[in-house]
């Protein structure tokens, strides 16, 4: 029996019930709103379980005292979470991809001496 979309309810020959994680087939985006921090949201085929996240990450009862897969979830959640953010910063980085480990050193040298061109001009012209 599902009690969530990620939790599934078992009852084992005892008769004890326990819990389990529905799947770990979860997509994770990040996306960029109008703030600083991107935005995650959580995704089981085309529909959302960001809210179902939430509210067992939010709990008042520890998600990992009742759920036995919990902290392998978390620790995969962890790392799609990453790369979902690492994947967002390089869509909106300004430093070239397809670069030698050299050349990216200079293209970072360069960019630095031309976000302080401004102050060296007017250094010299107060000069």
């Amino acid at each position: 029996m599902a009690v969530s979309d990620i939790v599934k309810e078992h009852i084992d020959d005892n008769g004890d019930v326990y819990y389990t994680m529905c799947t770990y087939d979860i997509d994770v985006k990040a996306t960029n709103s109008s703030g600083l921090a991107p935005v995650i949201s959580y995704w089981i085929n085309e529909k959302e379980i960001t809210d179902d996240i939430r509210k067992l990450r939010f709990s008042p009862r520890l998600p990992s005292s009742y759920i036995q897969d919990y902290d392998a979830f978390q620790a995969m959640l962890y790392t799609k979470e990453q790369q979902a953010i690492n994947q967002l910063y390089e869509q909106h980085s300004i430093k070239p991809k397809n670069m030698s480990t050299p050349k990216q050193i200079l293209w970072s040298f360069f960019v630095m001496i031309l976000a302080m061109l401004p102050l060296l001009v007017v250094i010299w012209w107060i000069k």
